[in-house]
């Protein structure tokens, strides 16, 4: 991964998540562009705000945002300096997720870092409708990343999976490529309902994936809970694992992971961070 976008507000959280990143990718060659968005509101009856022109978006609210880049620019050279990184930054006007699917394609970006929004109960964070309408909106690897969580090694990795799907290869050496850069074990994770027997499609994929990662640390684990979410969250804080790894192909069963339904808004786990990858 070399071109890595992270949108920032500004915020202790947004801040977080780019030293994490930068910790993250610290022993690889990468350019790091740091976006400000600077959304475009809609009224009550939902109808975006009124046409801005470039000369007073320049005069006023990009300005204001370009002054706040360059603060933070002076806040990133404080951190240890690393030669393999290359730092970009850019104030933006307009819709949230429009503007990133187009920063995307014309940057080549390769992932998406965002930090979450934390909460009071040590069960559930919210993180927000802007990471949780890119990770559905936007084809784009991305990896949200707890406000709580700070990085200091990536040694085990979930992937939870219903296993009904089969990955592209892709998607496969992705994460190949990242338990291979931290030196990770790969914990595969299935889990029943009601303890019901894989069928044959899913044993299918089950030694698919243990075949493909074979030559890693690689273990596959099946837990039986009602719900799906909760059962992933005793899974990772009983293993103590440091990141969790989806698929964002596998729609159905990400949002039983990651959205509340009667919320719409995405909750995990406070302090791990999660990878969701698209094709």
């Amino acid at each position: 991964m070399k071109n890595i976008l992270i949108p920032t507000d500004f915020s202790d959280n947004a801040w977080n998540a780019l030293v994490y990143g930068i910790s993250f990718f610290k022993k690889t060659q990468c350019t790091f562009h740091i976006v400000h968005i600077n959304s475009i509101n809609t009224n009550a009856s939902g109808e975006a705000a009124m046409y801005v022109s470039p000369d007073i978006l320049e005069k006023t609210i990009l300005a204001e945002s370009k002054e706040k880049l360059k603060a933070l620019s002076k806040k990133i050279e404080q951190l240890p300096l690393n030669v393999k990184h290359e730092f970009h930054f850019k104030a933006i006007y307009g819709f949230f997720t429009d503007q990133l699917k187009e920063f995307v394609k014309k940057k080549n970006i390769d992932l998406i870092i965002m930090g979450t929004k934390g909460a009071s109960s040590l069960k559930s964070v919210s993180i927000g409708s802007n990471t949780g309408n890119v990770i559905t909106k936007v084809p784009c690897t991305l990896l949200a990343v707890p406000e709580d969580a700070t990085y200091e090694k990536v040694a085990e990795i979930g992937f939870p999976s219903d296993l009904n799907l089969f990955y592209d290869v892709r998607i496969l050496d992705t994460i190949k490529d990242i338990i291979l850069l931290k030196k990770s074990a790969l914990r595969l994770l299935y889990v029943s309902s009601r303890g019901e027997e894989l069928n044959i499609n899913q044993i299918k994929i089950k030694n698919l994936l243990l075949n493909y990662y074979k030559e890693n640390e690689c273990t596959f684990h099946e837990v039986t809970g009602k719900n799906l979410d909760e059962s992933v969250q005793c899974f990772t804080e009983s293993r103590n694992l440091d990141m969790l790894i989806m698929v964002a192909k596998n729609i159905n069963f990400l949002e039983r992971i990651l959205f509340r339904p009667t919320v719409e808004k995405i909750s995990y786990h406070t302090k791990v961070p999660f990878l969701v990858i698209h094709e």
